[in-house]
């Protein structure tokens, strides 16, 4: 089954998907945000069309192990979306994500120049790999 990832911001939406057997995430693309009911809404159709079955927003915690207010922002606009969708969206901790994708892009030997810009879709996907590093395998192997 496919799984979109949302990295929502104030300014721009990462988005990311799994391959059919939920163990690969990869980064989708970056959606500006609009609205939040066409934000949703445009997330809805593409999971829809990349025949998705479950959508996970990531939400950001303060030190105390409470939502903050990015995370706050997150919750509410998962609300939205479960009212756009009738496919499961799940709420996952997504702290240090986008850390983490700067981390990757210097990493992998990106000049610094290249650096800047958005990295909020391969936050999703950091976010969403590390949801499916953290469900049970259902796979023998």
């Amino acid at each position: 089954m496919k799984i979109i990832a949302v990295d929502h911001g104030q300014k721009n939406i990462g988005l990311a998907i799994s391959d059919e057997t939920g163990l690969l995430a990869r980064p989708m693309g970056i959606l500006p945000h609009i609205s939040k009911l066409i934000d949703a809404a445009s997330i809805a159709d593409t999971a829809l069309r990349q025949g998705s079955g479950l959508i996970i927003v990531g939400v950001s915690y303060d030190e105390a192990g409470e939502p903050n207010a990015a995370g706050r922002r997150a919750m509410n606009f998962a609300e939205v979306l479960k009212q756009q969708t009738s496919l499961p969206v799940e709420l996952w901790d997504e702290s240090m994500t986008t850390q983490d994708a700067r981390s990757a892009r210097i990493a992998s030997g990106a000049p610094r120049k290249k650096r800047a810009g958005h990295l909020d879709d391969v936050a999703a996907a950091i976010l969403l790999q590390n949801y499916l590093d953290n469900q049970p395998s259902s796979h023998a192997n």
